[in-house]
This record gives structure tokens, sequence and C-alpha cells, in this order.
């Protein structure tokens, strides 16, 4: 890797930032393409073949999974920030430490919340209010869930090293892998054989399983580029890399966290008006995912691209980089907002053909609008927050969306307003302008262009 550890800096300096950043945000965008195809296969295979009952399940479980995943997505962010910065200032040793620390923390995390999900499993099915119907299904999909945390958690860790470093194209193929055998072993357990929401959830543990040893067998071959060999004195802790990754990790754990948490806290209102609404709010985020999969794309592009800017101190880039994300989100949500307003019965048909659902996502639409704004405004500043490495800025925006915005929000308008489920789901969308907003405000001040301290703070070890 060493020969284009600093081709996204190269580029960035030499050519057009709009080809740069499509060039290295194509197979983010196939990645994430691919990522929500699976998780919607799953929807639309249960909403058609189980019914209303199955899609609140497995709605309530996504959102439960969602939460448990709060370390690996917060520390593997962390951890691609900071390798993309070392990549860019060229401290290649401090690389390999960095990747040892992550594989060892995560994985240990991995195995920690594993044991608490399968110890805690009814408790929290009971928190969230799962309508009885659906409590039976929501209980086997978790329970087997669990037991692939790791595989989960792998993934997450390989591909944070890998688009750290500049390469968001293997990545995409690991992923590749894990959605062709998951819409193949989801027709076969749940079609075929039957077994409903137990097929789903071993079709995506073995799925991920997959991919993740193959994501894994792809890094030791390559381990000379990468400098990370595979020893066992490799996968040490070092104290020392520890350090940033903790303090840029917290913040982004505790916003994946109290954001995954403030949802399961409206979620457990909007269940307990009936597993209808369940089912619906479970069609509505995967729409809104399906949205997002581009700006998701631009955003885990446009971390690493600020990242290697600012480690080589080429901050002049940055807004340019802002710029070309904010244009496509917004074109994208606009385009997706026509047809959801045009041809609602095409956007909600494919996940259920229940009356009742249908029924009540016509008067769903404008949540769901809200959402695509939110998701096209928010991503470009938060790859600002990552990619500067603004830890106390991330732990800011963690407390105001999660909780001060989110629960606050929906409580105001589903019980004091008295808009029942349809406040708890305003609630939700509006929080989601909150990143936008602070981050808005951080890149207006300017503040960014002064912010290396991931490895500032190292050197002055």
């Amino acid at each position: 890797m060493s020969a284009e550890k600093n081709k996204i800096v190269r580029d960035l300096t030499t050519g057009s930032v709009t080809l740069t950043m499509i060039t290295f945000a194509a197979p983010l965008f196939l990645s994430s393409l691919l990522q929500t195809l699976y998780n919607v296969t799953d929807m639309i295979i249960i909403g058609h073949a189980v019914g209303r009952d199955g899609l609140g399940a497995v709605s309530i479980g996504t959102d439960i999974l969602h939460f448990l995943c709060f370390a690996a997505m917060g520390f593997s962010n962390a951890g691609q920030v900071i390798i993309s910065q070392l990549v860019g200032a060229g401290m290649q040793e401090r690389v390999r430490k960095t990747i040892g620390t992550l594989f060892t923390f995560l994985g240990a995390a991995a195995i920690v919340i594993s044991i608490g999900g399968f110890l805690l499993l009814d408790q929290m099915l009971g928190w969230v209010n799962t309508p009885p119907e659906a409590f039976p299904m929501a209980r086997s999909y978790l329970g087997i869930c669990f037991a692939g945390m790791i595989f989960l958690y792998g993934y997450n860790i390989v591909s944070a090293i890998l688009r750290g470093m500049g390469d968001s194209k293997h990545p995409l193929i690991f992923v590749a892998v894990a959605v062709i055998l998951n819409i193949v072993l989801d027709l076969l357990f749940v079609v075929v054989f039957k077994w409903d929401l137990m097929g789903v959830a071993l079709a995506t543990v073995i799925s991920q399983a997959a991919s993740f040893i193959w994501s894994l067998v792809f890094l030791y071959k390559h381990r000379v580029q990468f400098g990370f060999h595979f020893r066992l004195k490799d996968f040490a802790i070092d104290r020392n890399e520890l350090r940033p990754l903790l303090k840029l990790g917290i913040p982004m754990v505790i916003q994946s966290a109290a954001i995954s948490f403030s949802m399961l806290f409206v979620n457990s209102y909007i269940n307990s008006y009936g597993v209808v609404a369940a089912a619906m709010t479970g069609v509505g985020n995967k729409l809104s995912s399906i949205v997002n999969i581009v700006n998701i794309a631009l955003s885990t592009a446009g971390s690493s691209m600020i990242g290697q800017c600012i480690g080589a101190e080429k901050y002049d880039r940055v807004p340019k980089v802002l710029r070309v994300s904010f244009v496509i989100n917004i074109l994208i949500s606009v385009l997706a907002g026509a047809v959801t307003v045009i041809r609602p019965d095409w956007v909600f048909g494919m996940f259920t053909k229940d009356p009742e659902v249908l029924k009540m996502s016509l008067t769903y639409i404008p949540v769901l609008l809200l959402l695509f704004g939110g998701g096209a405004l928010r991503p470009p500043m938060m790859s600002l927050i990552n990619g500067s490495g603004n830890f106390k800025l991330n732990l800011a925006v963690a407390l105001l969306d999660g909780v001060l915005m989110r629960i606050c929000l929906s409580l105001l308008l589903g019980i004091t307003v008295g808009m029942g489920v349809y406040g708890f789901w305003y609630g939700h969308a509006l929080a989601g302008f909150t990143p936008f907003v602070i981050g808005g405000f951080y890149f207006l001040t300017g503040k960014w262009r002064t912010r290396k301290y991931i490895i500032e703070r190292a050197n002055k070890r």
C-alpha cells in the first residue's frame, strides 16, 4: 500500500474534487447499495411470505441489533479517520499499531456484547414494547443474530482499515459476497423451508461470516503491503495508539449509542400502538435507508478524504469536498421524494400488500420526505466533523441529536401535543437535521482548519 497511500491527497491536489470524490465514493456507494439490498431483502421476503407480524418482528429486532452495534460503528469509524490521517502524514509504523489495537479491542467488545445480548434478550424485547404477535419471531431472530455478532464486528474492522488507507473497492467485493449469499439463503430458508424469521437470521449470520472470513484472508495475503503481519504481538493493544482511538471513538460510540437508544426509546412508544405501526416504522426506515445509500457513501468517502487532506494540510480542498457531497445528496433526495409522492403504491407496495399498513403509509409520506431531507443535509457535515477528528463536537451532536432532540421532541409532539404515533414519527424525522445545524456552524467558524489533534497529540508524547 505504500505506493498508493497518498493517492487521495495527490488526486485532490492535482485533479477535480468531483471526479476524485465520485471515484472514491463509487465503490462505497455500491457497497452501501448492496448492504441496503441485504437488509431490504429480508423485509421484502418476510413481508410477503410471513405478513405484518413478521415485518413488525424484524423491524424491532433490527432496531435492537443496530443499537448493539454502537461499539462497532463508533470505534471502526474512529479507526478509519485515525488511519487516514496517519497515512496522509506518512506514519506507517503507527498505522500498524493502530490496526492491531483496533482488532483486539473491538473483538473483545463483540464477545461481551454477544453474551450480554443472550442474557437480556427477553428483557430487551419487553423494554421496547414488542407486540405479543411479534414476540416469538423477534426472539428467535435476535437469538441467532447475537451468535454472529463477532462476524459483523470483524467485517467493520477490516473495512475501516481498508478505507482508512484509501481502498474502498475490496470492502465492496466482500459485502457483495454477503448480499448474494444472503438472498439465496433467505429464499431457501424462508420460502422453501418455511423457517420464517429463524431462517432470515440464519441467512444473515452465515453470509456475514463468509464476508468476514474472506476479508480477513485478503488482509492476510496482503499483510506486507499493509505493514500488518498477523503475528501474535501485532494484535497487542498499544496504549499510545489506544488513547487517540478512545479519544475520538468514545464520542462516536456515544453518538451511535445515543441515536440508536433514542430510536429504540421512540420506537418503544410506536410499538405500543400495535403491530401495524411497528411494521410501518420498519418499512419507512428501510425506504429511508435506500435513499441514503448515496449519502452514506459520500459521507464515508468524505471523512477519509477530509482526514487525509487535513493530515497533509491541504485545507483549501475541504470546502469543495463538502459542496460536491451536498449537491449530489440533495438531487437524490428530491428525486426520491417526487417518486414517493407520485406513486406511493409502488414505493410502499414493495414491502407489503397488507391493506392496513398500506392505508397508514399514505399518511406517513410527509414523515418520509423529512427523513429524505435530513438524510441529504446531515452526512456532509458529519464528514467534516469526523474527518477533522473533533471528538468534542461529535459528543455534542450525539447528545443533542440522540437525547435532547429525538426523545424530547417526540415526547412533546406524541404525548403533550397529542399527535400520537405521528408525533413520535415527526420527532424522529426532525431530529435528523441536528448534525447539519451544528456542523454548519462549525464550518462557518473555520476552526476545522486548525484541527489535527489526533496526530498532534501523538507527536507530543
